[in-house]
């Protein structure tokens, strides 16, 4: 006997404003040259110009990428930029409140995760764009990876049934001294990276009851804070899920594992993020699913598009959205980003607090 057809449409397509407001950036290091840029330029829509501290990285992305403006100070940026001109920030979060504080009342940003540093600075970032009436995104882009937007797409149409469980594991090598402000600050693994991953679960599953968590230093990584960790949403039962992630599997590629899974009533789904693996070459992503009622087994899809550069492209879309329109979801705004912001406070209190001793 035949199984019946998937009746579900699988698709990660998202909406593209009509009018594109420009956008110019504070920032010019790896995150820009890889994403933002290629991500802009796949987009077709312009970047006017590009500030970095260091000016010849700055002058750099400039000449590969066609952007006119490279200017010599922030100040210079802000004064120079058209009205209505999109602020998009990526620099460490250490760096992120004074430039804020001075961009012109009435800003459009786009601003790097993570949201600050610790939850003050975060609550801080919040009252500057509230107060300086912006309009205002975090860059949590993971969430919006096209095979995640396939996954949420599915989910919503009931393909799965309720979700009730959903698995994060990356069991990966990254090469953290890609990032050298990274090295000797007291919170690392959780906060910038982890939170991709946290901000993922409460995008499907909202806010949690409460976390549980540990994060780890690797031996080979001392000089790190921390670079693996565990950490558990606790929703009401029989909801599970959980983050896994160990950064220092430097054993080749073959057991690295970078997925996200789903799990629903009558059916489970299952997305390889390729980009982990072998990074920042990164491996092709992986899409399956499972549906009880229409397959007889896992079927493979082949989603268009990958984590960089689409997901950044998702991201920028999203603000642009909610500035042409105010009512518009804009799952990116500070508001969304202060609650995942909240979520990671309670991992890192959790992992200091310890666990349960042991009764005799």
């Amino acid at each position: 006997m035949s199984m019946p057809m998937n009746p579900y449409t699988l698709s990660a397509d998202f909406q593209l404003p009509i009018n594109p407001r420009p956008i110019v950036l504070i920032g010019a290091g790896s995150i820009v040259e890889e994403a933002h840029l290629p991500a802009y330029q796949k987009a077709q829509w312009s970047v006017l110009g590009i500030y970095d501290m260091q000016a010849e990285k700055a002058q750099r992305m400039a000449s590969l990428y066609a952007i006119p403006h490279v200017y010599d100070s922030l100040e210079t940026l802000i004064h120079r930029s058209p009205v209505g001109v999109i602020f998009d920030i990526a620099v460490p979060a250490s760096q992120i409140i004074p430039i804020l504080q001075a961009l012109p009342v009435g800003a459009n940003v786009m601003m790097q995760k993570p949201m600050g540093e610790t939850l003050k600075q975060a609550k801080e970032i919040l009252h500057i764009c509230t107060s300086k009436k912006f309009t205002a995104s975090v860059n949590f882009q993971m969430k919006l990876i096209p095979s995640i937007i396939a996954a949420k797409n599915l989910i919503d149409q009931g393909a799965i049934g309720t979700l009730h469980d959903m698995e994060i594991r990356m069991n990966i090598y990254h090469p953290w001294e890609l990032w050298e402000f990274l090295f000797g600050i007291p919170r690392m693994e959780i906060l910038y990276h982890s939170i991709h991953y946290m901000d993922m679960i409460k995008f499907f599953l909202g806010m949690p009851k409460q976390i549980y968590a540990k994060t780890f230093q690797h031996p080979k990584q001392m000089q790190l804070a921390s670079t693996r960790s565990v950490i558990i949403f606790d929703y009401d039962q029989p909801i599970r899920a959980f983050i896994n992630t160990n950064h220092g599997h430097d054993f080749g590629l073959e057991q690295q594992d970078s997925f996200v899974k789903w799990e629903g009533t009558s059916g489970a789904i299952k997305a390889t993020l390729g980009k982990n693996i072998n990074f920042p070459k990164g491996e092709a992503d992986h899409f399956a699913y499972f549906l009880s009622e229409h397959s007889a087994g896992w079927v493979e899809a082949d989603i268009p598009g990958a984590w960089y550069p689409d997901a950044f492209i998702a991201t920028m879309a999203d603000l642009q959205h909610a500035i042409a329109n105010p009512a518009a979801a804009h799952i990116t705004s500070v508001k969304h980003a202060y609650n995942t912001m909240r979520l990671v406070e309670a991992a890192y209190l959790s992992s200091d607090g310890g666990g349960t001793s042991i009764p005799d």
